[in-house]
């Protein structure tokens, strides 16, 4: 296996809202091909209960993005109150234009996909930490496949604000619980940057917390 290749996949695949290509239509059998992927990640017990939506329809699409507006308006500009003059530091400010720009052009990105569990998450810590990792290594899957096909994606929440009514739009069952949404489309750039990150000296520690690794 080609590390450097690997390495660069892991390392630059980002969260990307304002470099989607709106214009562009993607082809079915990519998000086939991507799902298909996605679905060799490894899950609690083989149980598979992941379940996948993916939606073109427009219809569907605007009445997602209204929920979507709804709390991701409200999400900014809460923050944005809370943070003062902190909002005007340059990456503050970049990462609220970013998101702010991904709530204006939602209902423009060509594909919705929405990651499901079948049952409910129960409220128990150990429980729901299983629960979700039945479906969040299949997202990452997923993602890291579209990035190495030219598109990006996002692992957006403000819809679930709205569930219920999200499942009705969708016919969702109530035993299915969604757990985000990806704006699915090609990149307008070619390649991605690795970000910055904290040293991983200050986040893992060895043996009990607060132990060097080394």
């Amino acid at each position: 296996m080609d590390t450097s290749v690997t390495d660069h996949l892991l390392s630059t695949t980002r969260a990307v809202r304002r470099k989607l290509d709106l214009d562009r239509p993607v082809e079915p059998e990519v998000i086939e091909e991507c799902l298909r992927l996605a679905l060799q990640a490894p899950t609690p017990g083989n149980q598979q209960a992941w379940r996948w939506l993916v939606v073109r329809d427009q219809g569907v699409k605007d009445r997602l993005s209204e929920l979507f507006r709804r709390v991701g308006k409200a999400y900014l500009e809460t923050n944005a109150a809370a943070l003062g003059e902190a909002i005007n530091e340059p990456s503050v400010a970049r990462a609220f234009a970013s998101g702010q720009h991904l709530i204006d052009v939602i209902d423009r990105v060509p594909v919705f996909v929405i990651p499901c569990l079948t049952g409910r998450p129960s409220g128990d810590n150990a429980a729901d930490a299983a629960f979700y990792g039945g479906i969040f290594p299949a997202v990452w899957n997923f993602q890291l496949a579209l990035r190495s096909r030219g598109l990006g994606s996002t692992l957006t929440t403000y819809h679930l604000t709205h569930e219920a009514e999200a499942a009705e739009i969708l016919g969702i069952p109530a035993d299915v619980t969604q757990v985000g949404l990806l704006p699915v489309a090609y990149t307008t750039v070619p390649d991605f940057k690795p970000a910055a990150r904290v040293p991983v000296s200050e986040v893992a520690y060895l043996d009990g917390w607060g132990n060097a690794l080394r």
